[in-house]
């Protein structure tokens, strides 16, 4: 693991690159434990390869072109999500927005979209706000020099503003620890590899999990179900994604969406909702601690902005420095780092003749990182996005295209407004553990990341 600093200077943790091509047994631990450990160092610029894991052909399509052709102009071809990410998550998220491809995506991506449409911000407002300030007084009771896992903290934040802002309700008593618990164990024990993908079998072997897994997948979905009965028990006439649904119909059957369908989009937008945002303050926490500089000039932006009031949703347009922080986190540690796809007939991509059924990778991972496309890739420098917004299809932590992200906009908004009230407060200071950046699924430190707090008034 590489992590140097200087004077004024950062450059994160991340693994050093491998000298050689990784062996076959080699690919298949490297990436049963994390996926961003096994590239090599010329996998550190755009371009695109192609090669064999047992059967199957793997194409990278990592330059900016061959970006534009998988996700925007051939996504009818590149349109459905790999099978091992669709076998890793069918048994938290069903047929969710997330996995689900054809007729069923285009029927319900409108539906979802619209909740969490950033014309909807506005009304977003308030349980943002709510709920961030609610967390900042549980934070300051604390007893000095108390040790926190910015991880699971962040995680309970966006996992209740999700939950208020766009169900309605309110979390029940440690539910919000019953799934941050859950999706963790989760995450740490599934095998996203799927062994039967790669000899052949087109769909994958269906994942067979142990009972830890099975456990916290099973307290996943009482947490999920207790949001859902809630909001439908409460009545109360709110325009949410769940009161859409309920009230959608097939144009064709004339029939309301099922039962086991709200469910899984309800848990899709819950769990992508928080868990993407919650790695992405948890990794701003480290950078920021770690370059002082940057840190500096966000408690001066904020300061500024809002003086001796609290900050809120009507500054964060204001917070362009604060934007930038994060901006530039997800560009060293984007929470989605591969996307996968599955070419649904031969095509082909620059020179390289696609194979039906190829599994075809577009991976943030690299190309935030890439030299040819990224002055310092490996340094956290915020001010690279104050002056011009990077090449198109060199920056995509929300992915592009027809299945670009659906709460992109929910989910910066919320970043930015997260980070600029907590740090308005407070200084957050990592305890000194090595941190490792792991991906399972998402990317994130490796056991946590332990802090402790500081009052900055």
């Amino acid at each position: 693991m590489i992590e140097r600093r200087g004077a004024d200077f950062f450059e994160p943790a991340h693994p050093e690159p491998r000298t050689r091509r990784a062996t076959l047994v080699e690919t298949v631990l490297g990436a049963r434990h994390s996926l961003i450990s096994n590239w090599m160092e010329k996998s550190y610029a755009s371009g695109c390869d192609s090669f064999r894991i047992m059967r199957r052909q793997i194409v990278i399509a990592n330059r900016p072109d061959a970006i534009r052709q998988v996700l925007v102009t051939d996504n009818a071809i590149f349109e459905r999500k790999g099978p091992p990410v669709r076998r890793a998550l069918e048994g938290v998220i069903g047929k969710g927005l997330f996995i689900s491809d054809g007729p069923l995506w285009a029927e319900r991506r409108p539906l979802v979209a619209d909740a969490v449409h950033k014309n909807r911000l506005a009304a977003f407002a308030a349980p943002m706000e709510s709920v961030t300030a609610e967390f900042a007084e549980r934070w300051a009771a604390l007893p000095a020099g108390a040790t926190r896992d910015a991880q699971a903290d962040m995680a309970a934040l966006t996992a209740e503003i999700i939950t208020r802002a766009v169900f309605g309700a309110q979390l029940r008593a440690g539910a919000a620890r019953a799934v941050i618990e859950g999706f963790t164990q989760f995450q740490d024990r599934v095998d996203s590899f799927n062994i039967g993908y790669f000899l052949g079998l087109d769909e994958g072997l269906r994942v067979r999990h142990g009972w830890r897994v099975r456990r916290a997948i099973a307290g996943l979905h009482r947490t999920i179900e207790q949001v859902v009965e809630d909001h439908l028990a409460s009545d109360s006439g709110e325009d949410s994604l769940l009161s859409r649904l309920v009230s959608h119909r097939d144009d064709e059957h004339h029939r309301k969406l099922g039962v086991q369908a709200l469910h899984d989009e309800a848990a899709t937008l819950f769990l992508a909702g928080h868990e993407t945002t919650a790695t992405t303050l948890t990794w701003a926490w480290y950078l920021l601690a770690n370059a002082p500089w940057a840190e500096a000039r966000l408690h001066e932006e904020i300061d500024r902005v809002a003086g001796d009031r609290p900050i809120g949703f009507a500054d964060v347009p204001k917070l362009s420095w604060c934007r930038a922080v994060i901006d530039e986190t997800m560009r060293l540690y984007p929470p989605i780092p591969i996307y996968s796809r599955q070419a649904s007939r031969a095509a082909k991509i620059g020179d390289i003749e696609v194979e039906s059924q190829a599994m075809v990778l577009v991976i943030p991972w690299l190309l935030h990182r890439a030299r040819d496309l990224w002055q310092e890739p490996n340094l956290f420098r915020p001010e690279r996005f104050l002056a011009n917004r990077p090449a198109p299809f060199s920056y995509i932590p929300f992915s592009v295209g027809p299945r670009v992200c659906a709460g992109a906009s929910f989910g910066m908004t919320e970043a930015v407004l997260c980070l600029a009230m907590l740090a308005q407060r407070f200084v957050v200071r990592p305890t000194g553990a090595p941190v490792v950046p792991i991906c399972r699924l998402t990317l994130r430190p490796e056991g946590g990341l332990p802090v402790t707090l500081e009052r900055r008034h």
